[in-house]
């Protein structure tokens, strides 16, 4: 099982990429609740991605924040520089066993 990050589910909707929205499809993959404030929040959004990424986020599987993934983050950000953002999401990863997939390696 996996968890996709914010940048996922960006590329997700840009024309070129069937084969992420097709990977999302078959696989059902769970996101963090920080996912949808980090893409729905983005503030060049257009009317199209925010009406697609609208209906994404009613039908995913969010994950919310719970005590036991913020003390991870703060676990992760104690030992490794990174965002809050990025922090929250991989102690969501860990917290529920997922593996988590993403296109920014370097921040994980």
């Amino acid at each position: 099982m996996m968890l996709i990050d914010s940048n996922i589910i960006i590329y997700a909707t840009y024309p070129d990429h069937e084969d992420l929205r097709k990977l999302i499809e078959e696989q059902a993959p769970f996101v963090s609740a920080v996912s949808d404030v980090e893409v729905l929040g983005y503030h060049k959004l257009r009317e199209q991605e925010r009406n697609y990424l609208e209906m994404f986020f009613e039908n995913a599987r969010v994950l919310p924040l719970s005590q036991e993934v913020l003390d991870q983050a703060v676990l992760l950000r104690q030992y490794r520089k990174m965002t809050l953002g990025d922090a929250l999401i991989a102690g969501t990863a860990i917290t529920h066993n997922l593996t988590l997939t993403t296109r920014n390696i370097d921040d994980f």
